[in-house]
């Protein structure tokens, strides 16, 4: 297995539509998908699209508990409308941080490395993740999901106001 480098905004790879991949079980596919899985551990993030690692085909692995799946050819349905709001990051984004809409609830289906059919409904966080990952395969970076760009930042400045602010109360009830 090997950690792959992964592709920061402003690589073309990340701009285009990823391409279906033939046949998941191609023994180069399943490599990929294990180098994928190991990047994203190894980065500390909870999704990574092939792109995202110089790769453009429609494959995206993601943590499922204690273990990580992939889905090759993915197709997700919103079950609901984008209007759940939550801090996003993206391993080719370093640093940053940006509050964007998405739905509580998808459907999902796809293939996985044996090339079988899956399918099924997540909500939360990783109804989250998985549209962020299957924006990746289209081509679309978080920042243009965006609604309100003042809550787009640096994750340090973005921490730091956040605590500042939940100091703040704190201040004025002890001067009263």
């Amino acid at each position: 297995m090997a950690i792959l480098k992964i592709a920061r905004m402003g690589h073309p790879v990340l701009l285009r539509v990823a391409d279906p991949v033939p046949d998941p079980t191609d023994p180069e596919i399943r490599r990929l998908i294990r180098d994928m899985a190991e990047t994203m551990l190894d980065a500390g993030g909870l999704g990574l699209a092939a792109p995202q690692v110089h790769v453009p085909l429609r494959i995206f692995v993601f943590r499922q508990g204690e273990t990580v799946a992939a889905l090759v050819n993915p197709e997700i349905e919103l079950l609901g409308p984008p209007d759940q709001r939550g801090w996003e990051g993206c391993l080719s984004i370093p640093g940053l941080r940006g509050n964007v809409e998405r739905a509580q609830r998808i459907a999902f289906r796809g293939l996985d490395v044996e090339g079988d059919s899956v399918e099924g409904e997540v909500e939360g966080l990783l109804a989250r993740v998985m549209q962020h990952e299957f924006d990746h395969l289209n081509g679309i970076l978080y920042p243009s999901r965006m609604s309100d760009p003042s809550l787009f930042g640096f994750t340090e400045e973005l921490a730091r106001a956040a605590a500042q602010a939940e100091r703040q109360p704190q201040s004025q009830e002890q001067t009263r």
